[in-house]
């Protein structure tokens, strides 16, 4: 009777020692895959587990999931994790970008930015640099489409890295092959106006051309009329919303700071990213910069993961 009731307590203590693998396996895998949302909150509760104060909400309690059924979802977090870590030493990001939490179920109310009206502007497209949010997100947007690379088209599209596109047509028109693809990837191209004049200087029916025309090109070539437009160099007037506003533009998001292969510049006196905030790049290449499109998506997502932020798509929250 005694050998038995070793037997027994050996048997105990090997069924405890593989619960505890599993629970540290699966811990580890949700501490490398799992985001945590802006109360603190893992993505993955769902809705409702929780009450006020934290207490868990009344109904029947969770049945416990098989351990192989454990087992097989903390090895695809960790697969997944391996994966994106993979993917940015491939690109030579300095860090794996952290991902977005899931956009809003309602976008947020935007509203020209002070300084930025014009008289009567109420009902005209709203001008804007951060888009209204607490959470740690950024976008990045590109202006022109001068250089059209094929690499930075891999690197995105691999990344995983949301952009939204502004496009002047005297310079995409050499190659809207190159815009259709990027809006394959689920790219949302956008107006740039087709000359990138300063607007301000135009007459109400010049700026209606390079608006207006610009909306026509675009459908035409890419398939989709634009609701968003940025005027060149950041510069217009009423003239230019009220034209905009008259083709189907809805909001004008100019941007709070600029990024390069080799330096960001930044508008606000802190020099420092803040949520929301609107990010402008170009397609341009060696001719124009010191460096790559590549080069400059790796030092614009260093600086954005070394300051805590992660790219959101700004068509989720405009």
């Amino acid at each position: 009777m005694q050998l038995v009731r070793q037997n027994e307590k050996s048997t105990t203590k090997r069924r405890r020692s593989g619960t505890v693998v599993l629970a540290a396996l699966l811990g580890a895998a949700l501490a490398s895959g799992c985001g945590r949302g802006p109360s603190g909150a893992d993505h993955h509760t769902p809705p409702g587990a929780a009450g006020a104060g934290g207490k868990a909400a009344a109904g029947p309690a969770p049945q416990a999931a098989p351990a192989g059924a454990l087992l097989s979802y903390a090895e695809q977090l960790r697969r997944r994790q391996a994966q994106r870590v993979a993917v940015a030493r491939k690109w030579g990001l300095a860090h794996v970008p952290l991902t977005a939490p899931a956009p809003p179920a309602e976008k947020p109310r935007i509203t020209s930015r002070e300084g930025f009206e014009v008289d009567d502007g109420e009902d005209l497209p709203q001008v804007f640099t951060t888009v209204p949010t607490e959470e740690r997100i950024v976008f990045l947007t590109i202006d022109d489409g001068s250089e059209k690379d094929p690499e930075f088209l891999r690197m995105m599209d691999e990344l995983k890295i949301p952009y939204s596109a502004f496009l002047s047509d005297y310079l995409a028109s050499e190659n809207y092959g190159y815009f259709a693809e990027m809006r394959k990837k689920g790219v949302t191209l956008n107006n740039h106006t087709l000359t990138h004049p300063y607007l301000p200087g135009l007459s109400y029916a010049q700026q209606k051309k390079e608006i207006c025309g610009q909306q026509d090109r675009i459908e035409k070539h890419l398939g989709k009329r634009p609701v968003l437009f940025r005027p060149p160099y950041g510069n217009y007037n009423r003239d230019t919303l009220v034209v905009a506003k008259s083709c189907g533009i809805e909001a004008v998001p100019l941007w709070a700071e600029e990024a390069f292969p080799d330096h960001m510049d930044w508008r606000e006196w802190d020099r420092d990213l803040h949520p929301g905030d609107i990010i402008l790049t170009h397609f341009q290449g060696r001719d124009q910069w010191k460096g790559t499109m590549t080069d400059m998506v790796r030092n614009v997502m260093k600086v954005i993961t070394d300051k805590g932020y992660a790219v959101a798509r700004l068509e989720d929250y405009v």
